[in-house]
């Protein structure tokens, strides 16, 4: 692992993630950028001295040379840091899951995704929400043409904790994410923003054409949006008009805690996910009753059920999400790299192309965004 030390949030989330099914075992780090601190850490998880690296080029270098050297390494640092973290380990030969977004800027995000094809490694970008059992049965829904040819898609994802300047306050997960120079050009279009956008392009599989933003930081002095009001324009498929969208990302919404959620209409009927209640999906055909589909009930597809460990009516949610896509490495990492095997068709994860599209997402929402919401091509 690189970051995810002392102090850090989503590292302990990976942790607990890559080994719920015992798929992964951590055995090195480079878990932050001050080499004490990160030894330090690296010695509270247990890791072996020789192990505990002052930097993740350190790391790199070291694990590549070990005849017991790591397979994968998980990146969960601030954004900045990814795409010379990953890039070091793809040239040394490792698999890389790395958090979301890809990288602070395009340019990054399109020579790693050149980095990852020459090395052959897998590359996993943690889209955790894509690991939830009922939104890879929204998928499925949406594949099989049960709700017809899609017209309006609707993602929100509103948040509260950024109301006031926490950051002012030394807040370690504020101050790195309303820091252009760690965090990129979109404070919450990359942080959250992303997420729904992913979220809305999983789904439907719909690809976007343009999009006109409109970005706001709202608390006095941060240089970053907290706000983001976004219409979305998507390619046309096949003879039906195209599909329209709407995506709000917001960290000032006051009573909002964590509330991604997902809509989506077509011809025949819609969706609709809420991230708070991850084991229910509503389905409305049109001119029908509203049906509720759950995490193992008898609605639920086989793409639920592969995803789902416990039986009907024991929740799961965001550390299984997360889970379901480290699960998928592993078995990634097995079928292709040490059988010689072609992936399993079943196998889904978020790739370094998704993570290119999702910092172009960002940067398009900004250049709209200074022109005044100008429809911007992605």
């Amino acid at each position: 692992m690189v970051g995810g030390g002392q102090g850090a949030f989503i590292g302990g989330v990976h942790r607990i993630a890559a080994r719920l099914d015992g798929e992964f075992q951590l055995v090195a780090g480079a878990l932050s950028s001050d080499p004490e601190r990160a030894i330090a850490s690296g010695r509270e998880l247990g890791l072996d001295a020789e192990r505990c690296y002052a930097s993740f080029a350190e790391m790199a270098k070291a694990e590549a040379a070990r005849a017991d050297g790591i397979e994968a390494v998980a990146i969960v640092t601030p954004n900045h840091v990814h795409y010379p973290a990953a890039k070091a380990f793809l040239d040394a030969g490792i698999h890389v899951i790395c958090d979301k977004p890809l990288t602070s800027n395009l340019a990054d995000a399109k020579k790693l995704a050149a980095a990852a094809a020459k090395s052959e490694r897998l590359f996993v970008l943690t889209h955790n929400y894509t690991g939830y059992p009922m939104v890879r049965q929204a998928r499925e829904m949406v594949a099989k043409g049960m709700l017809g040819d899609l017209r309006v898609v609707h993602a929100e994802y509103p948040q509260d904790w950024l109301t006031e300047a926490v950051e002012a306050s030394g807040s370690k997960q504020a101050v790195w994410r309303t820091d252009p120079k760690q965090s990129g050009a979109g404070g919450a279009t990359g942080d959250i923003g992303t997420h729904a956008y992913n979220l809305a392009r999983f789904v439907t599989g719909l690809e976007l054409d343009s999009l006109a933003a409109d970005l706001d930081a709202f608390v006095p002095g941060r240089l970053l949006d907290d706000n983001a009001h976004i219409l979305l324009r998507f390619k046309a498929n096949g003879n039906a008009p195209a599909a329209k969208g709407m995506l709000w990302a917001s960290q000032v919404a006051p009573g909002n805690e964590n509330g991604l959620k997902l809509r989506v209409y077509g011809t025949k009927g819609g969706l609709e996910w809420e991230q708070e209640h991850p084991n229910q999906l509503w389905y409305t055909p049109f001119g029908e009753e509203k049906r509720l589909i759950t995490r193992g009930g008898a609605g639920a597809g086989p793409s639920a059920a592969r995803v789902s460990r416990i039986p009907a009516g024991h929740p799961e949610g965001y550390l299984e999400g997360f889970a379901n896509i480290y699960a998928e490495a592993a078995r990634a990492i097995r079928a292709m790299r040490r059988k010689g095997d072609k992936m399993p068709k079943d196998v889904v994860f978020p790739t370094v192309e998704d993570g290119v599209e999702g910092v172009a997402f960002v940067e398009a929402c900004v250049k709209s965004s200074k022109k005044n919401g100008a429809w911007t091509k992605l």
